[in-house]
């Protein structure tokens, strides 16, 4: 125990971040199995679809967790910390999926629809704690560089499902069942592991933040990378069994040694520059991120307006709904997360109708990941770029993004040649963007206290978003079109579905423009104090 206390720090605690956050993402992984459970329980595709929609529900609604992060990892209590926020999602991680495994095994009576909803929903809501987890104490850890650490957390969730279909093909291909069992085992193992070494630790700016910050994002990318090449490559060619055991150790020991590498290298020159190793900070956290509020040291900027007073201060979830602000966002989530949940979960069902091999499909489904990852991880990067370089609130970035992905619905319901490849490209990498910038715009605006509650709140935007769209929109006008056939088969299918997709996402570019315009003094506020406070070169 002694070892790991002097051992930990900020960088250790972002290695095993990384580590739990690439194997928290099993909700992405449904496809794999859910043919299993179709047939083992003997469903039909709507039951199936409810069993679905409970797994998104339960990804996306966070609220529990947030509450919790606030309650117990803000304290001295001997019970307190980020861990007890681990613990809880890997019980629920473990229950979840466990039981998944014996009903599908036959090792329980098959069990009623309620019960395989309830167990679903326990399954997929573990992610919402292992992310709030992860992703807080990253913000309260690198509060300067909020926009950059909240993308490499979200971008290892999103690239999590392609790491989990490797584990999938190299030890349980063509054994669905094997795979719940794994993942009642493997996530739930992780995150019990590396728990106590996620911690939050005494608000320092270190000069080599940004540097190491940048050693993680770049090996991200080199991950993505990885399995881009494996994902093409597996597509392309089919691999024995001793080519995927030698491609899944190679991504293992580079996905261990790597962050452990950045992060030794970084406390060791971080303790060399301390007189002392920094101490956790247990109690009562002043928000550290320096676009929530000012230090009680220092002078507000004279005469600022009401709205920047309210927005220098730390929201509850209570207060932070009675803004203007929190809706919002919270609509710009609907038709942002919204629409290109609903895209991916009809990308089967969209290629089919227009012509594309099962293969193609599959390739869309599964680089649709490192699409997600490279949104989660360039948008969190470039925010915190144009926002300290160049002044640019955060939310011009969200609207751009927004335009981009009406752009891509657009291009999906053309039906030209090849429109899947540049529409799930656009769709998937600006998707994949609300989900960094979401949180990061968050603490900026209420604060960092109880951003784990707003976030998680905020993130049921999807859900609804995609019910909406998945069910109301696109399944509604494909009944429509197929008529008495089971299938339809022409650029008709989806072409008015993703045209409405994309009105709404200009719509939330108009709605994240708005919130641009009310909160660009805000972020005007933040540069100048940064100047302000900058050590002089």
């Amino acid at each position: 125990m002694a070892e790991m206390e002097r051992l930990s720090s900020k960088w250790t605690a972002t290695a095993a971040s990384i580590w739990i956050q690439s194997a928290a993402g099993s909700s992405y992984a449904f496809s794999i199995y859910s043919s299993a459970l179709k047939s083992s329980q003997g469903y039909d595709q709507s039951t199936l679809d409810t069993v679905s929609v409970f797994k998104d529900i339960g990804a996306n609604a966070g609220i529990l967790s947030g509450i919790l992060y606030s309650a117990v990892a803000l304290n001295r209590r001997p019970i307190g910390g980020p861990w007890v926020v681990h613990a809880a999602g890997a019980i629920q991680c473990f229950l979840g999926y466990f039981f998944l495994w014996a009903a599908v095994t036959g090792l329980v009576e098959r069990p009623p629809v309620a019960a395989v909803c309830l167990f679903m929903f326990l399954a997929a809501h573990a992610q919402t704690f292992y992310n709030t987890a992860n992703v807080v104490t990253g913000v309260h850890n690198f509060s300067e560089y909020g926009g950059t650490i909240v993308g490499i957390m979200k971008g290892f969730l999103g690239l999590s499902s392609a790491i989990l279909v490797q584990v999938y093909d190299t030890f349980c291909k063509g054994k669905p069942s094997t795979f719940l069992l794994m993942l009642a085992l493997l996530p739930t193992s992780v995150s019990i592991l590396f728990m106590p070494l996620v911690r939050i630790y005494e608000a320092h700016r270190a000069d080599t933040d940004k540097k190491y910050l940048n050693a993680f994002s770049a090996f991200a990318l080199l991950i993505a990378a990885y399995l881009m090449v494996i994902i093409i490559l597996r597509n392309i060619f089919s691999f024995t069994s001793w080519a995927n055991i030698a491609t899944f150790i190679a991504l293992l020991v580079v996905l261990i040694t790597s962050p452990l590498g950045i992060a030794t290298k970084a406390q060791k020159v971080e303790s060399n520059r301390l007189p002392q190793t920094l101490d956790p900070l247990l109690e009562n956290p002043e928000p550290r991120l320096a676009s929530s509020k000012f230090s009680a040291s220092e002078e507000p900027v004279e005469h600022e307006p009401e709205m920047l007073v309210d927005h220098l201060e730390d929201m509850n979830l209570l207060r932070a709904m009675g803004s203007v602000d929190f809706w919002l966002l919270f609509i710009a989530m609907i038709c942002g997360m919204g629409s290109g949940l609903a895209t991916i979960n009809n990308m089967s069902q969209i290629g089919q109708s227009l012509g594309y091999t099962t293969v193609e499909i599959n390739s869309f489904v599964s680089l649709w990941s490192i699409w997600n990852f490279l949104g989660r991880f360039g948008a969190g990067y470039v925010s915190d770029y144009l926002l300290h370089t160049r002044g640019w609130a955060r939310p011009l970035l969200m609207a751009f993004t927004l335009a981009t992905m009406a752009a891509g619905h657009i291009v999906i319901s053309s039906g030209f040649s090849g429109n899947l490849y540049v529409g799930s490209i656009l769709v998937g990498i600006c998707y994949g963007s609300q989900w960094s910038l979401m949180p990061t715009i968050t603490s900026d605006i209420f604060g960092i206290r109880h951003m784990g509650t707003i976030f998680n709140t905020i993130s049921i935007a999807s859900p609804i978003g995609s019910y909406i769209f998945s069910v109301r929109v696109i399944g509604y006008i494909y009944d429509k079109e197929a008529s008495a056939e089971d299938s339809c088969i022409g650029t008709h299918c989806f072409m008015l579905s993703f045209l409405i997709m994309a009105s709404v996402a200009f719509f939330g570019f108009l709605i994240a423009l708005g919130l641009f315009f009310r909160t660009r003094r805000f972020y005007s506020s933040i540069v100048l104090k940064r100047l302000r406070h900058s050590p002089r070169q």
